[in-house]
């Protein structure tokens, strides 16, 4: 068998498991649906060759040390890790990957991110200027810390600098990734057969704010803005205008806006929107109630706004998310 595409991906401690073993699987995949004629050679390079502790426990077992990679690269592969805060996720910047990240970019022919690994390839310098994508959770961090970075957090993945640099999303993103890279090098024909053997869609309807939780953002510096979340959530279907809230919270309308949005990063009205289409997914992950049923529990009036206030936060319709997410029988 004749490699052509020599695929190296990125492992080091704590690094997510299937961000590693997705992309190896489509690619193995795709070798065996052409019948070897694809020419994938997946190799994992770490620190050191050897034994790798990822963040599942499983151990993997790094091919080559980053010392051994050398310049002939067709695909180099960044997955990411993260640490566990009171704040929620936080990526992991390791300073070692980073510094081999920058140094074996330009030799290979493109480069990808899997989920936070975005974060290491903005801390190496190759997404300034470029649009670029990661997991949900962390794409703030992202914007925050590389400013120089537009950073879009619904895309499943990010393709930029004509087709050289890829960005892919959180998670299982990392298979939509594999499949798309896939398609570039050997058609859709391909990575629809390999799809299938996966029993999943070649490219998924919507972003992966289907999948994030809107209002998972940390608490608030003002103990009675919390406070306030906890009893909106509770009244979605009462008046949650800004008007009403601030009258609840003693404020004037103007003020309540201004401390509002300081602490929750969203105006009362985007948050009150998303805090009501949360309920609604859960309605219709887990229940038949009709659409308007739906609209009424969550707060969201009719099935007309329903309808409105999901394609604007999700990018979907209700009835496409119900057929997706359907969780009972």
């Amino acid at each position: 068998m004749s490699f052509t595409h020599r695929v190296v991906i990125a492992v080091f401690p704590d690094v997510d498991l299937l961000d590693v073993t997705g992309p190896a699987e489509v690619f193995a995949l795709a070798n065996r649906e052409t019948g070897g004629r694809a020419g994938y050679e997946v190799r994992l390079a770490g620190p050191v060759a050897g034994e790798v502790r990822t963040s599942a426990g499983v151990r993997l077992l790094a091919d080559l040390g980053f010392a051994e990679v050398g310049g002939q690269v067709d695909t180099l592969l960044v997955p990411g890790a993260v640490d566990m805060t009171d704040e929620g996720p936080v990526a992991r910047i390791d300073a070692e990957v980073v510094a081999w990240v920058k140094e074996t970019a330009p030799y290979a022919r493109r480069v990808a991110s899997v989920c936070v690994g975005a974060h290491l390839l903005a801390a190496a310098g190759l997404l300034d200027g470029k649009t670029a994508t990661t997991h949900w959770s962390t794409a703030a961090q992202l914007a925050a810390d590389h400013p120089e970075v537009t950073v879009d957090a619904d895309p499943i993945f990010v393709r930029t600098d004509r087709g050289r640099v890829w960005t892919g999303a959180g998670i299982s993103a990392c298979l939509d990734l594999a499949l798309a890279l896939v398609a570039e090098d050997l058609g859709e024909d391909v990575a629809l057969a390999v799809a299938r053997q996966l029993v999943m869609y070649l490219k998924r309807q919507g972003g992966q704010s289907q999948f994030s939780v809107p209002l998972s953002r940390p608490a608030a510096s003002r103990r009675d803005i919390d406070e306030l979340r906890l009893w909106i959530a509770d009244h979605l279907d009462e008046d949650l205008s800004a008007q009403a809230l601030a009258a609840r919270m003693c404020l004037s309308e103007r003020h309540f806006a201004r401390v509002f949005k300081q602490e929750t990063g969203a105006s009362p009205a985007t948050y009150v929107e998303a805090a009501r289409v949360e309920a609604a997914r859960r309605l219709l992950e887990t229940t038949d109630c009709p659409l308007d049923q739906v609209a009424a529990a969550s707060g969201l009036g009719s099935a007309e706004t329903l309808h409105r206030s999901f394609k604007r936060q999700l990018a979907t319709t209700p009835a496409a998310y119900r057929r997706r997410f359907r969780t009972t029988t």
